[in-house]
C-alpha cells in the first residue's frame, strides 16, 4: 500500500524539529544542573557562605532601613501639613456683623474647606479660663482681643504653596489686620528630608558598589580554586558561556542569600524598635510609626540583591576568565 504523501511530509517536519527541541531541552537541563551544583558548592562551605551573605545583608539592609524611616517621616509631615490652618486676626474696629460678612466671603473661596469665627468675647472667656489670670483681667477697661477667623484649607490646597496663596488672598481682604500660619518649621523639615533622601541614595549606590566588589572578589577566589577544571573545559572545546555559567549562578545564589538576610535584619530591627517608638509617639500624641517592607518591597529587595550578585560575578568572570587559556597546560 502506497504511503500517504501528507503523512510523510508531517513525519519529516517533526524529525526536522526534533534536533532543535533536543537542543533546547539539553540547554535547559544544563542550566538546572549548573544551578543545582552551584547551590550545593555553597552549602558545602556554610561558614564562608554565611559570612558573605551576612556582609551583603548588612550592606543592603542599611540603606533600605533609612529609606523606610524617611518614608515614615514624610507620611507624618504630610499629616501635619494637611492639618495646617490659617489664623486671621481682624481689626479692632470690625464689628461682629462685619466679621460674619468676612467669614462668608472667605468661605466662598474654592480653596477653603471650613471657616470658624471666634468673636472677641468668646476669645476673652477662653483666655480667662485657661490662663488663670481672672483677677488681672478684671482691671482691663475693655476687651483687647480681636475677632478671629480660623480658616481650614481645602484638600487640594493643603500644601506649602497652596497655603501661601491662600494667605496672600486673606491678607488682601478689608478688615484683616494680620494673618498667621506657622509652616516655616514644616518647610525646613521637608528640606531636611529631601537632603537626607539624596544622602541615602548616595549611600545606597556606594554600598551597592561594595556588594558588587565583595561578590566579585569571592567569585575570583572560586575561579582560582577551579582553575584546572576551567582549563580542561576549555581544552575539550567548552565555550566561554559554558565556562562562565556556574560562576554567574554562584553570584546569583550569593545575592539571594544576602537579600534574605537583609530582609531578616530589617524585620528584627523593626520588631526591636517598634515598642520604644510607639511609646515616644504616644508621649507626643503623634501617630508616627515605623513601616516595614511590604511583600512587593521584600521581593524587589531580593531580586535587586540577586542582580547585584550576578553583576559582581560577571565582572569577576569577565576580568579573570580570559586570563586562563588551555596553553597553560602545555606550558606547565
Amino acid at each position: 500500500m502506497a504511503n500517504n504523501p501528507r503523512k510523510q511530509q508531517s513525519r519529516g517536519a517533526k524529525s526536522a524539529l526534533s534536533p532543535w527541541r533536543q537542543q533546547a531541552e539539553s540547554y535547559l537541563n544544563h542550566h538546572r544542573k549548573v544551578a543545582r551544583d552551584s547551590a550545593q558548592r555553597l552549602w558545602k562551605s556554610p561558614v564562608a557562605s554565611m559570612m558573605t551573605w551576612t556582609v551583603m545583608g548588612v550592606a543592603l539592609a542599611l540603606p533600605v532601613a533609612l529609606m523606610l524611616l524617611l518614608a515614615s517621616l514624610e507620611g507624618v509631615s504630610a499629616g501635619w501639613e494637611s492639618s495646617a490652618r490659617v489664623t486671621a486676626y481682624l481689626n479692632d474696629s470690625v464689628t461682629i456683623e462685619e466679621a460674619q460678612a468676612l467669614k462668608a466671603e472667605v468661605a466662598d473661596d474654592s480653596r477653603v474647606a471650613e471657616v470658624e469665627l471666634i468673636d472677641r468675647d468668646t476669645a476673652l472667656e477662653e483666655f480667662r479660663a485657661s490662663s488663670g489670670l481672672e483677677d488681672a483681667l478684671d482691671y482691663l477697661e475693655g476687651n483687647p482681643l480681636p475677632h478671629t477667623l480660623l480658616v481650614t484649607p481645602s484638600e487640594s490646597s493643603r500644601t506649602a504653596d497652596g497655603v501661601d496663596m491662600l494667605l496672600t488672598v486673606i491678607e488682601g481682604l478689608d478688615g484683616v489686620e494680620r494673618v498667621q500660619v506657622d509652616l516655616g518649621w514644616l518647610q525646613r523639615l521637608n528640606a531636611m528630608t529631601d537632603l537626607l533622601g539624596r544622602a541615602v541614595w548616595a549611600l545606597a549606590l556606594l554600598l551597592a558598589a561594595a556588594v558588587v566588589l565583595v561578590i566579585g572578589n569571592t567569585v575570583r577566589l572560586a575561579i582560582e580554586n577551579r582553575r584546572d577544571e576551567i582549563l580542561v573545559a576549555k581544552l575539550v572545546g567548552g565555550t566561554d558561556a559554558f565556562v562562565r555559567r556556574p560562576f554567574l549562578y554562584t553570584g546569583a545564589w550569593f545575592g539571594l542569600g544576602g537579600g534574605v538576610v537583609a530582609w531578616v535584619l530589617l524585620q528584627l530591627s523593626l520588631w526591636w524598635l517598634s515598642g520604644p517608638v510607639e511609646r515616644l509617639a504616644g508621649l507626643y500624641r503623634s501617630e508616627f510609626s515605623l513601616n516595614g517592607l511590604s511583600f512587593d518591597g521584600a521581593l524587589a529587595l531580593i531580586i535587586a540583591a540577586m542582580l547585584l550578585g550576578w553583576l559582581g560575578a560577571w565582572v569577576a568572570v569577565k576580568r579573570h576568565l580570559d586570563d586562563i587559556e588551555p596553553g597553560e597546560i602545555a606550558g606547565g
